[in-house]
């Protein structure tokens, strides 16, 4: 446990200001991780909930219940890392692509379902919000999104050779 534990706190080499209010949550190991699933649990709940609502025509609904399911499951990661921990790994080089175009993506889904009221656009930013947030996990994976181009290439390759 002590390694999971290790692997998403990272190294405290330079701790600031910002860094030690990470340290001000006294919750246990445990109940972080009791929080982050319930955060996912609700994201996720969220999400689907959400889904549904595009078979009822509530593009408002739809937009602003699936992108808050995202917002709920990316912050119960905070509880894992801690919040400033968390934002600086999130614009880490590695993931500043994918945060940024996840970030944009929620945004543009729920302008697209409140103010354009236009459940098509709506729908397409959603895809790329659900893509953008699987890429923006994967990066937390060691060689998963490797793994994932891979077999990306490998099926269009195929796909072009028949």
């Amino acid at each position: 446990m002590e390694s999971v534990r290790a692997a998403f706190r990272g190294s405290n080499d330079d701790e600031s200001l910002l860094d030690g209010m990470d340290n001000y949550c006294n919750l246990s190991w445990e109940n972080r991780l009791y929080a982050f699933g319930a955060c996912l649990v609700i994201g996720i709940f969220l999400s689907v909930f959400g889904t549904i609502e595009v078979w009822l025509g509530k593009w408002t609904a739809f937009a602003l219940l699936y992108s808050l399911g995202t917002i709920v499951s990316l912050a119960g990661t905070c509880f894992l890392r801690g919040p400033v921990s968390q934002i600086k790994k999130m614009f880490d080089k590695d993931r500043l692509v994918a945060t940024i175009v996840l970030i944009a993506a929620i945004i543009m889904t729920i302008i697209s379902g409140i103010a354009i009221k236009n459940g098509l656009l709506a729908i397409i930013c959603c895809i790329v919000q659900f893509l953008a947030f699987t890429w923006y996990c994967l990066s937390y994976i060691p060689y998963a999104r490797n793994a994932v181009k891979s077999c990306l290439s490998g099926v269009v390759t195929s796909r072009l050779v028949t």
